[in-house]
């Protein structure tokens, strides 16, 4: 009898560790804001999350789970992971140790399988000095800059990061085909006058559904312009589509199917659009957005033409559907689904980079000429023009035009009087 303790004590340890749930994997998907790491598993797991100080530590126990994988030096830390550490105890429990740059918030929860991955815990490391690492896209103008602002278009490339959007049978993947179109659009865009992009991500990170609308509202977006490449059950459905929000529902099975997946895809970050306040909601579907529906109308319109022109269209007027991405209700906002990656013919375009230049000129375009004919009030598009002619002075300029010559060498960047014949001097409004 006295020795059937240790017996039953050793197997029982066996059976746990039998039965304990495996760490197979470990990502890192380094924001400008924070950092995600991903611990792939094989079944759900019970965890723990703390911080511990100098030097600057997240520490992750996990019962029943033990290492099936190496770690340590993590290749793609970004700027506050060093690198993880990890160690089995003898109660078949797991510690992970997050060794830290500086201090963070970390934030944690599991995800369920999908068709993509299995389970995971994500443990989310925020900066606690976030205004130091914000995306440099959210930096306001400079308040002590007097000449006009440029029109600023933000361009969302869609998902990211951990969820990678559609997957062709080849590997291609919906988030990395609309970041490469998304960075053609913003260059394009900044070759017109008075027109600048700014990228909601620029690299391969996930970026919550609203804050995607934050970004935008804090770079003062004048349009919100969403880049999608979906895919749909039957290959045959090819094509680009341009949808604008709806307030009394989709306004087609396609675009139904659609918005509850781009929807659904917030629950990836962790958090989910549907327990939010009664308020919030209410605000986000105030009257107040008519305006900023009338012009996304009018502004996707435009882009569906200009696609138009390149190839068949999946629908030939402007869709309405939910996508939760489009709701701010002070920016006038569109998503372009630029074609279908599960269609063969909308794939090799969309993969080729000449046909991605033309598909991005063509936005660009179309988002010029909106802006020209209806540009934001006190804008450089808004700003009356002057080409110098012989024997234009600036003092004579300004007295034309009724402003003052400080004004006018300030809006154009003008230190001295020297001036040449054929530029073009912006105007400021009287």
């Amino acid at each position: 009898m006295r020795g059937s303790i240790p017996i039953l004590a050793t197997a029982l340890f066996w059976s746990l560790v039998a039965d304990a749930a495996q760490v197979e994997n470990v990502r890192t998907w380094p924001a400008p804001d924070h950092t995600r790491v991903v611990f792939d598993l094989d079944a759900p797991v019970e965890y723990t999350v703390f911080v511990l100080k100098d030097p600057e530590r997240v520490v992750i126990d996990m019962r029943h789970t033990r290492l099936a994988t190496r770690i340590g030096r993590v290749s793609n830390p970004g700027p506050l992971l060093r690198r993880i550490r990890g160690a089995e105890h003898e109660d078949g429990g797991l510690r992970l140790v997050l060794d830290m740059k500086e201090a963070v918030r970390p934030r944690s929860f599991t995800l369920g399988p999908n068709k993509h991955y299995g389970h995971r815990l994500v443990v989310d490391l925020h900066s606690k000095d976030p205004d130091e690492t914000l995306h440099r896209v959210e930096a306001p103008p400079d308040a002590g800059d007097s000449r006009p602002p440029e029109v600023i278009v933000a361009i969302d490339p869609g998902h990211g990061g951990e969820d990678p959007g559609a997957i062709t049978a080849s590997g291609v993947r919906e988030k990395d085909v609309v970041l490469a179109l998304s960075r053609e659009i913003g260059k394009a865009i900044d070759r017109h006058h008075g027109l600048r992009a700014v990228l909601i991500r620029d690299d391969d990170y996930y970026v919550g559904l609203r804050r995607r609308m934050e970004i935008a509202r804090r770079a003062r977006a004048d349009l919100f312009v969403s880049v999608h490449a979906d895919a749909f059950r039957d290959s045959r459905v090819h094509g680009a589509s341009v949808y604008v929000i709806s307030h009394k529902g989709e306004s087609s099975e396609a675009a139904r199917w659609l918005a509850d997946r781009e929807n659904a895809a917030d629950l990836v970050g962790g958090v989910s659009f549907r327990d939010r306040d009664e308020m919030t909601n209410t605000v986000l579907l105030d009257l107040s957005q008519e305006g900023a529906l009338s012009a996304s109308t009018e502004a996707g319109a435009r882009v569906l033409a200009q696609l138009g022109g390149l190839g068949k269209l999946h629908k030939r007027h402007v869709e309405r559907a939910g996508f939760l991405v489009l709701k701010s209700p002070d920016i006038p906002s569109m998503l372009v689904e630029a074609g279908f990656l599960t269609n063969p013919q909308d794939e090799r375009r969309l993969t080729d980079r000449r046909t991605r230049s033309a598909i991005a000129a063509a936005i660009a375009a179309a988002i010029a000429g909106y802006f020209e004919d209806h540009p934001p009030p006190g804008t450089m598009l808004a700003s009356r023009r002057h080409v110098i002619a012989r024997g234009d002075t600036l003092s004579g300029i300004a007295e034309h035009y009724r402003v003052s010559l400080a004004d006018l060498r300030a809006w154009n960047g003008i230190r001295g009087d020297v001036i040449r014949i054929g530029e073009t001097l912006m105007i400021p409004e009287g």
